[in-house]
């Protein structure tokens, strides 16, 4: 039995990837800071090199450590064919032997109160069964998703829409970007993980979660709601840098963001597209791409910290690919967007945006699967100027106070989280 003195030990799983490992560390921060555990996040020392990362990991607080598994031979897993999500399901379950090892490890040394993995994390979750540790799934994107992976493997067959219990229709061309056999196929794996946990987390917030009271209570596991958890901060740190020195040189509201997320890359033809249609629609912009840049527009090779992009008050608009990470710090900063979805839960994060929360516009997408310079400049014209830009921005700011209250300390985000972690601390006693 571990000392009664000793605080509960977390440790936590993101799968390889920035946009993965980041809901996780502030899942730690917390848990650290506010419910006085001790946290260990599992790194991959394969994919390990971003800068991006290694700012993150060389910032974590007390109480929050990390370790990273050694190298394994992936090379012939990380072919251009497979898409992200597929390749990850590959990867994952090389490292069992290496986790195994070292949960094995912490566990004798501190024993752990609660495993939590993310979706990818399925095929280690016998590893806490045998070590007898409770194991909990951490779903970095949103409930609705989440509830549509579940539901999507008694699918058939491709149907004109999909309308979850309190939730907006999904129509014919999103589902069909799901129910492929690749697709379907990967689902169901991702699906079967839902079921054999403890409980989930999820990094969301109830008002922006339409479907969740009727969704969740039709669950045999529970789930929670945590979110937002984001890395959401003030930008004087980065004063000094070129991007925002040009920023603070701009009008208040201006400048469209414009960013794919660390994993997002467009076509040749879409790319000139895009620039071809934020010249068109004369509005400033930030594009996070590749030079050159004149005196209306910036492009940035180097990383940059969009969270204090996002924060800075010349910054109007966010063209963002719907990755959830993106998409909670746009609405936690009170930025409207536009959304172009390119893979993963993004297209059904889009109709979330678009549809079901009403904070994002869309550009209209050619019969050629191309969004054409002038769909790009309508869009973004109306977005910072037009009367749907004003309705998107008044909602946005509604979610931006909602999404404020919801990780106050009497906000159901913050209780909830409260309550696991009092879960876990029991745990840790038995």
């Amino acid at each position: 039995m571990a000392e009664r003195n000793q605080a509960a030990h977390v440790v936590l799983l993101p799968s390889p990837g920035v946009g993965h490992l980041i809901p996780f560390v502030e899942l730690a921060k917390r848990l650290v800071i506010h419910h006085n555990l001790t946290a260990t996040i599992i790194t991959f020392s394969d994919f390990s090199t971003s800068k991006a990362q290694r700012s993150i990991l060389s910032s974590l607080p007390f109480g929050v450590s990390y370790v990273s598994l050694p190298s394994v031979p992936i090379d012939d897993l990380l072919t251009e064919g497979n898409n992200a999500s597929f390749r990850l399901s590959l990867i994952m379950p090389h490292y069992v032997p290496s986790i195994r090892h070292l949960l094995l490890n912490l566990h004798k040394t501190t024993p752990i109160a609660a495993y939590v993995i993310d979706l990818f994390g399925g095929d280690i979750v016998s590893i806490a069964n045998d070590l007898c540790i409770p194991k909990y799934l951490f779903f970095t994107s949103n409930f609705f998703f989440l509830a549509f992976q579940h539901h999507s493997i008694t699918l058939s067959g491709i149907s004109e829409k999909l309308e979850l219990p309190g939730c907006f229709p999904l129509g014919r061309d999103t589902l069909s970007l799901y129910l492929g056999e690749e697709t379907s196929s990967l689902n169901a794996k991702l699906a079967r993980t839902q079921e054999v946990v403890d409980g989930i987390l999820v990094n969301s917030f109830e008002t922006l979660e339409e479907g969740y009271s009727q969704l969740a209570k039709d669950r045999k596991i529970p789930v929670w709601l945590v979110g937002p958890l984001t890395r959401v901060g003030s930008g004087s740190d980065f004063k000094k840098d070129a991007i925002f020195t040009w920023l603070d040189q701009q009008p208040i509201g201006s400048v469209l963001f414009v960013s794919f997320g660390s994993g997002g890359t467009l076509s040749f033809e879409q790319t000139q597209e895009l620039a071809l249609g934020l010249e068109m629609s004369k509005q400033r912009f930030l594009w996070v791409l590749h030079p050159p840049f004149d005196a209306d527009g910036k492009l940035v090779t180097t990383w940059v910290s969009q969270t204090h992009v996002l924060t800075h008050g010349a910054i109007g608009g966010f063209l963002s690919h719907c990755g959830w990470n993106s998409t909670l710090e746009s609405i936690v900063c009170g930025v409207p967007m536009i959304a172009w979805p390119l893979y993963a839960e993004q297209p059904i994060n889009a109709e979330m945006l678009v549809k079901g929360v009403k904070v994002a516009l869309r550009p209209i997408v050619g019969e050629d699967g191309v969004m054409r310079k002038e769909a790009v400049a309508n869009v973004v014209k109306e977005l910072m100027e037009g009367e749907g830009g004003k309705e998107v921005r008044n909602r946005i700011r509604v979610m931006m106070k909602e999404a404020a209250k919801a990780m106050e300390q009497e906000g159901p985000s913050s209780k909830s989280l409260a309550n696991i972690a009092n879960l876990w601390k029991m745990t840790k006693l038995d």
